[in-house]
């Protein structure tokens, strides 16, 4: 556990990092990426050759006594919810980070691209249950509150449940929100009927963290894996040809069901390795938005 200074030099580090990108990289891009809520009234204008008579205001025009046209602009405002996932497995990591220090990063960067662009940011941290949750709100204060919980929360439990996280978010957020679904998605139980029916309602992003072994085992001979979240010790043969395809295999198989589950939601998907930049990631991920 971090002493108070440590900490909080870790979270000027991260914000300073994540500043930097949402401002630099994400300008623009996150503001096309995720619109408001609708149209609202504006104000009223002369009517010019070419405006929709069904927006003249009737009543001004009357008034004045030639027409004039309302005109709408867009809601910009919104709620942006990260559902950040701190089970057991996410502390495992053989590349340059972990996928909890990825992740940590990656949501970091939303909730200050969120508060730049004067959103409500929020967050649900989950294991297979509830393990905190943080209400929407506005400002950089809140921001850097977020990021020391990203940077402190542990999972009382080791396991994973993503149905727990996806009734939360649908049984207290109920104002239809951006909601960032942030997991390495390593569960076996199906979580569709939920995905779908927060799908409905929300604007819902999966995003997975994984580390470049879960798709491809190295040829290092015996190699001992530990399971963070079952607590298994797992002995596996890696010089084993059979081995190492099965295990490729089943990755593949897994990553299809993942996709195909959120094509049917109507969810975006985007899976980042901890070897990869995650900022080109997001970046892909914003502009197929606009």
């Amino acid at each position: 556990m971090m002493d108070t200074r440590e900490l909080m030099a870790k979270v000027r580090t991260i914000e300073i990092k994540s500043r930097g990108l949402s401002r630099n990289v994400f300008a623009g891009q996150y503001h096309s990426a995720f619109r408001g809520r609708g149209m609202s009234f504006a104000e009223v204008r002369d009517y010019q050759p070419g405006d929709d008579v069904r927006d003249i205001d009737w009543n001004v025009t009357a008034r004045f006594g030639h027409p004039y046209v309302k005109v709408f602009e867009e809601e910009r405002e919104l709620t942006v919810v990260l559902l950040i996932d701190v089970s057991g497995s996410l502390f495992f990591g053989t590349q340059r980070q972990s996928k909890h220090d990825q992740m940590v990063e990656l949501a970091a960067t939303l909730a200050l691209s969120a508060i730049q662009n004067g959103d409500k940011i929020g967050a649900i941290f989950f294991t297979d249950k509830i393990e905190k949750y943080i209400p929407p709100k506005k400002g950089r204060k809140h921001a850097l509150l977020l990021i020391r919980e990203l940077l402190t929360t542990e999972g009382s439990s080791s396991g994973t449940d993503l149905n727990v996280a996806l009734e939360f978010l649908f049984n207290v957020v109920r104002r239809r929100s951006t909601a960032f679904l942030i997991s390495d998605f390593v569960q076996g139980n199906s979580f569709e009927k939920n995905l779908q029916m927060v799908a409905d309602r929300h604007d819902l992003i999966a995003i997975q963290s994984y580390d470049r072994m879960a798709e491809q085992l190295p040829d290092v001979g015996l190699l001992q894996l530990y399971d963070a979240e079952s607590g298994e010790h797992i002995m596996v043969d890696t010089h084993s040809k059979a081995v190492r395809r099965q295990h490729a295999e089943n990755w593949e198989h897994r990553q299809e069901r993942l996709k195909t589950m959120f094509n049917k939601a109507k969810t975006d998907f985007v899976s980042i390795s901890t070897a990869d930049d995650y900022v080109t990631a997001l970046q892909e991920l914003f502009d197929r938005r606009k």
